[in-house]
């Protein structure tokens, strides 16, 4: 395909790195610098213009595309490029916001703002955030076929009872499958064979049933995984963090938020009815001592300052919170983050391209995870009559398909299969693999 991304700041370049392995990617920005930097380091045609302004869009070949994605800091200026799009192309257009207030109207009213498809940051990382908040000690989790199928990340700390052990010896679940292994440091995810050792503090990629995966959880961090989540207390109340509260409440999860600002503080109390508000200094010690911090299972930091949240999130964790989550504005903070002590660290703008480029590849396939890092996919396809995969056991169709794959999962008429090699596959089933970066294209066009 042809895509033309608009915006060029963290999102768009994440985008455009992503997809311009096999496909055809062209970006625009206003700042020259970086449109520069891109050309250097992706494999991409760069463009410095405003993507509003439609001789600039010609020059980009707009009527030529087959996506445009509008993904700049600005949400008018996102939806004003997929208008002007709109007049101009057959384009499917793809626009980031912010606002939740467009996105409730983009779905209400079908095709508003010219737009095919929306995605807002501060749900996306919400979504995120309470993924996560579900599966104590996981890192990522992604539902595949309709929720019968989950995948998650996990890293494996030094105390963990499976870290030294082999995969084969950790993978006592007859529903869960490991699909990848990435040791501390690499810069890609591994296949795991049965005498692959699980080192302390690498990460580990599994795909099952949801209670298989659960069960996975406990034997990774028995203490952590081993209740239901009961308490969360949201620090700072941004957008994201009265997103995350209220789709918490929507689980029966009562939130407690703590919120600075007392005008805002009323706002929530009167919107989140399933929710507890405190106005206060979630910073101070003395206060996060009375409240009782350290009996929360989880704790959310999202003040909209990395700085506040980094400080916030330490805090609660000096209390003795079960887990801390953050959310990080700055991408390049993520691993810093988590390097010094907080569990999970949840950048927005890293989820949304996340989401776009998994949009963009969904068009082939049912359902994508990405994992980070290497660019790695979890890929759900429905079987068809073509696929190389029809008819065969899971032994045969893995001959003929590149190193580099894994076949985690199968669904058939709402049951779930655990493939082994003798496994046939059916026309109609629902197949969950891990793919390497290098075989995707391959995999993909058999599948």
């Amino acid at each position: 395909m042809r895509i033309l991304v608009v915006g060029a700041g963290e999102v768009g370049s994440s985008i455009a790195g992503s997809l311009s392995d096999g496909h055809d990617v062209i970006v625009v920005d206003v700042d020259p610098e970086r449109v520069d930097s891109l050309t250097y380091s992706e494999d991409v045609l760069a463009i410095a213009g405003d993507g509003t302004d439609t001789d600039v869009l010609r020059d980009a070949g707009v009527e030529s595309v087959d996506v445009v994605i509008a993904s700049t800091d600005d949400d008018e200026t996102n939806l004003a490029v997929c208008g002007t799009v709109d007049t101009m192309s057959d384009a499917f257009t793809i626009a980031r916001v912010k606002n939740t207030v467009y996105l409730d109207t983009w779905r209400e009213y079908e095709g508003a703002f010219d737009v095919d498809f929306m995605v807002c940051t501060d749900l996306l990382a919400a979504e995120a955030i309470v993924r996560v908040i579900g599966l104590p000690t996981a890192q990522d989790v992604d539902p595949f076929a309709d929720g019968l199928v989950e995948m998650a990340e996990f890293d494996v700390p030094a105390n963990s009872p499976i870290a030294g052990e082999t995969v084969a010896e950790a993978d006592r679940f007859d529903e869960l499958t490991f699909v990848a292994v990435i040791p501390d440091g690499a810069d890609h995810a591994e296949i795991p064979r049965g005498d692959t050792v699980i080192h302390p503090d690498s990460r580990v990629v599994v795909v099952g049933r949801p209670p298989s995966v659960r069960e996975f959880a406990r034997s990774i961090d028995p203490e952590s995984a081993a209740g239901k989540v009961e308490d969360v207390v949201i620090v700072g109340g941004s957008k994201t963090g009265e997103l995350t509260a209220a789709a918490l409440a929507n689980r029966g999860i009562h939130p407690r938020i703590i919120e600075y600002d007392e005008q805002r503080a009323r706002e929530l109390a009167e919107r989140l009815p399933g929710a507890t508000v405190y106005s206060h200094d979630a910073t101070d010690p003395e206060f996060l001592s009375r409240e009782h911090v350290k009996d929360a299972d989880a704790v959310v930091a999202t003040l909209g300052s990395d700085e506040r949240s980094l400080l916030a999130a330490l805090l609660a964790k000096r209390e003795g919170a079960e887990r801390t989550i953050a959310v990080v504005e700055q991408m390049r903070y993520v691993d810093l983050f988590e390097t010094v002590g907080v569990d999970v660290a949840v950048n927005p703008r890293q989820v949304t391209a996340e989401e776009i480029t998994r949009f963009t590849r969904e068009r082939r396939a049912e359902n994508v995870a990405i994992i980070e890092p290497g660019g790695a996919e979890v890929l759900e396809v429905e079987v068809e009559e073509d696929s190389v995969l029809t008819g065969r056991t899971i032994k045969e169709v893995m001959a003929d398909l590149p190193d580099g794959v894994v076949v985690g999962a199968i669904t058939r008429n709402g049951d779930y299969v655990t493939p082994r090699g003798d496994t046939v596959v059916d026309v109609g089933d629902h197949v969950v693999a891990f793919v390497q970066a290098s075989a995707l294209d391959e995999v993909t066009s058999k599948l």
